[in-house]
């Protein structure tokens, strides 16, 4: 399913940001306060709300899977067209998901959801994950990260490159009953996880709901930071 692109505050959030980088900071916010939906074999649905991405410009963005335009067996899904899906392991055993966006290699990281239905579900598939006799989760710890949304909804390795704009089992839905988004409840803050890379760690393309309980890391320093909602104005140069 399509993302909306008509809530007004976001268009008041992206109304600064530079022409070379619209496309992905548009998309990075959009996918803010979307449902992904994941149908299980036996016809259940899971539900969660979009409430932290990331933004991976290609080509010269070195903490990018793309950077200086490298195509891989890995990261083709970055170069396919925009809403296809880009499933990876990290550590050799876990998963994070993507959705390429527009522009060359250019894709956004899916990094917390809030759950809305299923979560005795994502429970299971979490428990099944951890050690034996581990506490069991709260619902705002089931899909607090990108690893743990994975294993929350299930998402295997084979849905790299699949269209999420157009597959069965797992696909995007805008939630009637959410409100217009707030330009001052979005967070821009550094990306997570990429410290090695120089100048590009520090680029504030992580962004967030603000004061949500699911959102995996909390920057006190960046909300401070953007307290007026201009989160776009971050992805300039």
């Amino acid at each position: 399913m399509e993302v909306s692109g008509d809530d007004p505050g976001l268009l008041v959030v992206m109304s600064h940001v530079s022409c070379q980088l619209q496309n992905l900071g548009s998309q990075s916010l959009k996918y803010l306060r979307q449902v992904l939906v994941r149908r299980c074999a036996d016809g259940a649905e899971l539900r969660g709300r979009i409430v932290e991405t990331e933004a991976y410009l290609g080509g010269e963005d070195k903490a990018s899977h793309s950077a200086g335009g490298k195509r891989t067996g890995r990261n083709t899904a970055m170069f396919m067209k925009p809403g296809t899906i880009y499933v990876y392991p990290i550590y050799g055993i876990y998963l994070c998901m993507n959705v390429s966006s527009e522009g060359e290699g250019a894709a956004v990281l899916l990094r917390s959801l809030e759950p809305l239905q299923g979560q005795s579900v994502m429970k299971e598939l979490r428990a099944a994950r951890r050690k034996e006799g581990a506490r069991q989760l709260k619902d705002k710890e089931l899909c607090n990260g990108p690893s743990k949304l994975c294993q929350a909804l299930n998402i295997p390795r084979c849905f790299d490159r699949r269209d999420l704009a157009s597959d069965p089992e797992v696909w995007l839905e805008t939630d009637p009953n959410t409100s217009p988004t707030n330009p001052q409840d979005i967070v821009s803050a550094p990306r997570i996880g990429i410290e090695s890379h120089g100048e590009w760690a520090k680029k504030p393309w992580r962004f967030y709901l603000r004061g949500h309980p699911c959102v995996s890391v909390v920057n006190k320093e960046a909300e401070r930071r953007s307290p007026s909602g201009n989160a776009m104005n971050s992805l300039g140069p």
